[in-house]
This record gives C-alpha cells, sequence and structure tokens, in this order.
C-alpha cells in the first residue's frame, strides 16, 4: 500500500517538519489552518493547505468532523497527526480508519492502552519495570489525593491519565495544596486534551527524565534509537534534551532500553513512540509513562543515529518494515534546545506577537526546525514553541562549544523568547557537567536558574533590548558594535512598524494580567484582605495555567469574571 496524500493534522513546526519529508518521499501535503494561522510557514511549505474557521484548539486543530471533511474533499489517503492535539486520541484515530484513511500511527487499541497512564503502569509492571508508588485507577476528588500524601510522603505528583507534555502534571510537597494543584491539573489537561482524570503517584526528589525512542513495524520489528535525556524542564515542560543521555552506567542504560523493548513488544505496538522513565539520585530506575506518538525532541535522536523518524513512521502506515531491523549505534552528541515565544523575566509567561526578525544560526552540525519566519505572527491560542535548535557534534564537549556560539548568532526581535535562557544554560556547569552523572534534574530550573546568569554582565533587562549591529574597522580589525534600535528609528511622527502589545495601566493600585491571557479564576473574594504576594488569580494563555500575585497589600476590588479575555492593558482589579 502506497501513500499518495497526506493530511497533516496538526500546525507550527512539526507540521512543517512533516511536510518536508512527505516531499522528500514523493507524497501530496495537505495543511490545515485556522483563522488565526493564515498564511503561517506550515500552509506555505505544504502542497495545498484548507481553512478551519475558528481560533480555539476545540474549534480547529481538535475538530474532528471538520478535519475530516477536509481530508475526503482534498483527496488525502492518509493523516499524520504529529504531536499534541489529537495525536494520541484513540477516537480520532478510529475516525480516520474509518473514513477508510490510514492513520500515520500506532493502533487506537494500543493508544487507549498506553495513553492512560495507569493502564501504562500495570503493563511496565507486568513486564518487570521498576515503578514508584501510585494510585491503581484514577482518582474522584483531591482528598484521596491528600490521603495517599499522608500514607507514602510528600511531595506527591498528580497526573492527568490522559496528559502529557507537562501538562496537567503538578507536583505538590504540602497538604495545604493539595486541592488547588488537583483541580489545575485536571482544567489543563481537559483544555489540551479533553480528558480530565487524574491519579498520583510518590514523586522522587532531584529525579533526572531519561527516555528511549521506539520504532516498531507490523511485521514484528520492535527497535530503539537509543536514549535522551530531557531533565533540563521547567515546570516538567522540556527546554532541553539531549542524545545518547549522559551519565548512565552500561546496566542502566540496558535496563531503560530493554524495558521500553518489552513494554511495546508485550502490546503489539506499531509505529514511532518513547518510554520514559525518571532516574533519581540514587541511581534507582522509575518508569514514567509512553508517549504513543512522535515527540517534539525527536530530532536529537534522528542526527545521531542517522534515521529519519518521520519517514519511518510513513514506511509502518504503508505496511513496509522498517529500514532497519535491529538498534543503530551513536555516532557523536546532539543537543536539542526548544525556542518559545516565552518572557524569562515574567516567569516564563507566554509572549504571543509578531516576530520582526528571525535570523537562525548556521554552521557544521547546525539543524533549525522553524514554524515561524520574518514576519510571523505567534498567536495566543496554542504552544508557546516556535522553533527548535538542533547542534551535532563528534563529541560533547565539541557539541556544547557549537550550542553557544549557535545560540550567540541566533536572534529573533518583536517577542520576547527564552533565548536568553539557553544561552546561560550552556554555560551553566550543572548542565556542562551532566554527564558525570550529577547536575541538573527536572526541578533544577525552578529552584535554581536566575535569569542574566554567569554569561551576562549588563542588567538583565538588557538582553531583551532591540539592537542593531554596525561592523566598523578600527585599525584594520573588523569590530562589532551594537546600538540601540531607536538611534535607527525614523521620527517619531512617523508611523512605526514595531508591534504594540498594549501599555499596562500607570495606576499603582490596578492589577493587570502580564500578558493575553484568559482569566480560570479568582482565589479571593470581592473586598478582601490581601498581602503582597498572595495568590489572588489563576490565568491560561498557550494551554498551560499561571498565576496573578497581589503586587502589595490592601482591599481587592474584583473587576473582570473568569472567562474574560485579558491584555496587558486590562485592569482585572484595584488594590487600595
Amino acid at each position: 500500500m502506497k501513500i499518495q496524500t497526506v493530511l497533516i493534522a496538526n500546525r507550527g513546526e512539526i507540521a512543517v517538519r512533516i511536510a518536508r519529508t512527505a516531499r522528500d518521499l514523493g507524497m501530496k501535503s495537505i495543511a490545515i489552518y485556522s483563522e488565526a494561522d493564515a498564511g503561517a510557514l506550515h500552509t506555505q511549505v505544504a502542497d495545498e493547505a484548507y481553512a478551519l474557521p475558528g481560533n480555539t484548539a476545540a474549534d480547529t486543530y481538535m475538530n474532528v468532523p471538520a478535519i475530516l471533511d477536509i481530508a475526503v474533499r482534498a483527496g488525502a489517503d492518509a493523516v499524520h497527526p504529529g504531536y499534541g492535539f489529537l495525536s494520541e486520541n484513540s477516537e480520532f484515530a478510529r475516525a480516520v480508519t474509518g473514513a477508510g484513511l490510514t492513520w500515520v500511527g500506532p493502533s487506537p487499541d494500543a493508544i487507549d492502552l498506553l495513553g492512560d497512564k495507569i493502564a501504562a503502569r500495570r503493563v511496565a509492571e507486568e513486564v518487570g519495570a521498576p515503578l514508584a508508588p501510585g494510585t491503581s485507577d484514577p482518582i474522584d476528588d483531591w482528598q484521596e489525593a491528600r490521603e495517599f500524601a499522608q500514607k507514602h510522603g510528600l511531595p506527591i505528583a498528580i497526573k492527568a491519565a490522559y496528559g502529557g507534555g507537562g501538562r496537567g502534571l503538578k507536583v505538590v510537597d504540602d497538604l495545604e495544596s493539595i486541592e488547588g494543584a488537583f483541580n489545575s491539573a485536571g482544567r489543563e489537561a481537559r483544555e489540551a486534551f479533553g480528558r480530565a482524570e487524574c491519579y498520583v503517584e510518590k514523586f522522587l526528589t532531584h529525579p533526572r527524565h531519561v527516555e528511549a525512542q521506539v520504532i516498531a513495524d507490523t511485521h514484528g520489528n520492535v527497535v530503539v534509537l537509543g536514549t535522551r535525556d530531557c531533565s533540563t524542564q521547567r515546570r516538567f515542560q522540556k527546554l532541553v534534551e539531549e542524545a545518547p543521555a549522559p551519565g548512565l552506567t552500561d546496566a542502566q542504560r540496558e535496563g531503560i532500553i530493554e524495558g521500553a523493548r518489552a513494554i511495546c513488544q508485550k502490546v503489539g505496538y506499531t509505529g514511532a513512540g518513547t518510554v520514559e522513565y525518571i532516574v533519581s539520585e540514587d541511581g534507582t530506575i522509575s518508569f514514567l509513562e509512553v508517549n504513543t506518538r512522535v515527540q517534539v525532541e525527536h530530532p536529537v535522536t534522528e542526527v545521531v543515529t542517522g534515521v529519519d523518524i518521520i519517514a519511518e513512521q510513513f514506511r509502518v502506515a504503508a505496511g513496509e518494515e522498517l529500514s532497519l531491523t535491529e538498534d543503530p549505534a551513536s555516532h557523536g552528541h546532539a543537543f536539542e534546545f526548544r525556542i518559545n515565544a516565552e518572557d524569562i523575566l515574567n516567569g516564563f509567561a507566554p509572549c504571543p506577537g509578531t516576530i520582526v526578525a528571525f535570523e537562525p544560526p548556521t554552521g557544521p552540525g547546525i539543524r533549525v526546525d522553524a514554524a515561524v519566519r520574518s514576519g510571523s505572527i505567534v498567536p495566543p491560542y496554542y504552544d508557546s514553541l516556535i522553533a527548535k535548535l538542533i547542534v551535532w557534534g563528534p563529541t560533547r564537549e565539541v557539541a556544547l562549544r557549537r550550542a553557544q556560539q549557535a545560540l550567540t548568532e541566533f536572534t529573533i526581535n518583536g517577542v520576547r523568547t527564552v533565548l536568553p535562557f539557553h544561552r546561560d544554560m550552556v554555560h551553566e556547569p550543572a548542565l556542562v557537567n551532566l554527564d558525570s552523572g550529577t547536575g541538573v534534574y527536572t526541578d533544577w530550573v525552578d529552584h535554581n536558574y536566575r535569569p542574566g546568569g554567569a554569561v551576562q554582565s549588563a542588567p538583565v533587562e538588557s538582553i531583551y533590548a532591540q539592537r542593531r549591529t554596525v561592523a566598523v574597522e578600527i585599525d584594520g580589525k573588523l569590530v562589532n558594535i551594537g546600538f540601540p534600535a531607536e538611534l535607527f528609528t525614523a521620527p517619531s511622527d512617523a508611523p512605526s512598524s514595531a508591534p504594540s502589545t498594549g501599555a499596562a495601566p500607570t495606576d499603582e493600585n490596578a492589577v493587570t494580567s502580564p500578558f493575553q491571557a484568559n482569566l480560570v479564576d479568582w482565589h479571593v473574594a470581592n473586598g478582601a484582605q490581601v498581602s503582597e504576594g498572595d495568590v489572588i488569580a489563576t490565568v491560561e494563555a498557550m494551554k498551560m495555567e499561571s498565576t496573578i500575585k497581589a503586587p502589595h497589600t490592601g482591599t481587592i476590588t474584583l473587576q473582570a469574571k473568569p472567562g474574560d479575555k485579558l491584555t496587558p492593558s486590562t485592569v482585572i482589579a484595584t488594590i487600595a
């Protein structure tokens, strides 16, 4: 069976990635787009693009009837879901095959079994994978989580059974926070994945996140493409990944790889998937979950193994054997840096807007998978990931040096991004020395990272300043000098091309959202007394929840209600 035309049920950089591989394989690609994504890069790279009316994920990229209607109208014979959205939705997979189309992914039954973290725990236990204590079934309310914590101790992890990518995952280290964390985990999971069930397990402190990339075909071949370390995270959102995972003993590496293979063989898994583990400080390995889709971080595995994972997905979906039947050897070392539109000075808050300049780095071992270019709009409705920088080197040390230079060259203006964070981290001893078996763990960034670290000598606000670089020759030596961009701008009465995000009110009593968001809930009543630093509200943007704290002490008057759409100029309350 040969796939002729694939509909890509996704957006952003993964849609671009799939379209490019489809072209390599001689297939036609069909893109879909929301109103906010009209003209986005993935619509330009694909052969054709069709509109989905609306902007929210539910109306567009998770609208199964609308997607299938486009697939039929466009003459697609296959659907690739990418990651996120409907990629791990078994009902979507069944709807695709029910419409006579080929599903590029594991079977719906495998998605049901392994996508349910509780069922996956049972499979891991059957094949002998070590597990941390946890509930065997979803819990109905937060009080059950409290009872678990009282029995097994704190901290605990509250996880959405159908979550992923850090969404629907909350770590709690005091009993009073359990109710709020349980409710927030369910809301995030429902918003991102349509299901809110949660379970609880003991959280191992200072763990590393290590995973194995698996690809399996319908002919019985189950190949493991090595390991990755994804320990550099913030709020359990991965930021830096590397392959192969450093600092593991041969026994640990074998246990991770063979455990992943055994889990996939047990359930008859086909397609690409990732088996994730945590490795505790004492070396204990504990099964975490299985992601039944291609991962965001798959490129680091591709560049060290030479295997095109997306192409292998298409081979498996077409009923062909994998291009390899044994685990490949890894060559060299690679890092992936997720470039998110987030403001590191404001708690990594989402930062939608217009990208004025996008100038990626070049050089040996450099790969950039991007969803944007200069002039692209980053909408507030979806994930904040706009690009990925992948850097390969013959050794880990060389890869790090190349990464340091590449991150220095990478320029994005118009929206704030996490580039300054990455520039700090590639000089951070905890990451640089990770191959010694110590260093960064999954919540290291939350507790230890401070913007403007070792490589920042200027005040941290300056890392976001718009600047123009001018090359000047001094005594025969070329020197690059940076100047504030406003020195090069047109007179004040001329129109400005810079995007406006809306200025916040100057009233010292006003409370505003630091970014475009939806107001989820208030944590205080109208007229209540609040103290500086108290959490007063929860807001949601780009599928992640954040909190707003009281800027000072006083009596609060609420001026917005849950469900309201907020901008930085929206006064949601006053504190007198």
